[in-house]
């Protein structure tokens, strides 16, 4: 019996703490934003950005430079807190542009239509998912600019998690030869 008044107690005290529900809103993006994975001022890097909130982690959500930084992590299976939203930039937006993607025109990054494959890059120089609220949109961003347009669930698992060879690097006939100088500067 005494354990069942125990029971019923803790019942009762459990039905009247209130549970707060934690704010997943989207948050404007400021100056302060940096790239969750980069460290890097999030407003020196032109394409559209990304934002996760997560669970137990109430406050500022993680900012990615890039679309593609943010399905990549959604996609990773040693993630420690539960993903609870995850907002993307609508470059479809009224004044949307890749230098200036908006710092308010958060879309739900499952609503958004992507065009995956373009010829456009993102802040951090790899091949960038581009989000739209409207189809329409994706498709004459994907017309004008190459690519294909997809929904978050379609766009394949290579498009965010293989490789990048950035543009600068290896294709540089002169990278290595550049590499050697700098190694023997340093070395002095």
């Amino acid at each position: 019996m005494k354990y069942l008044a125990l029971v019923l107690a803790m019942l009762a005290l459990s039905a009247c703490k209130e549970e707060a529900a934690q704010d997943t809103s989207a948050v404007p993006l400021t100056a302060g934003a940096v790239g969750h994975y980069c460290q890097m001022d999030l407003l020196e890097h032109p394409g559209p950005k990304a934002q996760a909130h997560l669970g137990g982690l109430p406050g500022a959500p993680l900012f990615f430079s890039q679309v593609r930084d943010v399905v990549a992590y959604m996609r990773m299976p040693e993630q420690s807190h539960e993903v609870l939203a995850v907002w993307v930039n609508d470059m479809g937006a009224q004044g949307a542009t890749w230098a200036v993607p908006g710092a308010a025109n958060w879309i739900a990054a499952q609503d958004a239509t992507y065009v995956v494959g373009s010829r456009v890059v993102g802040g951090m120089g790899a091949p960038e998912l581009v989000p739209f609220s409207a189809p329409t949109d994706a498709v004459e961003f994907a017309r004008m600019n190459g690519g294909e347009v997809m929904r978050l669930d379609e766009i394949p698992d290579n498009a965010v998690l293989a490789p990048v060879a950035l543009t600068g690097d290896a294709d540089d006939p002169d990278y290595e030869n550049r590499l050697r100088a700098l190694s023997k500067e340093l070395g002095e």
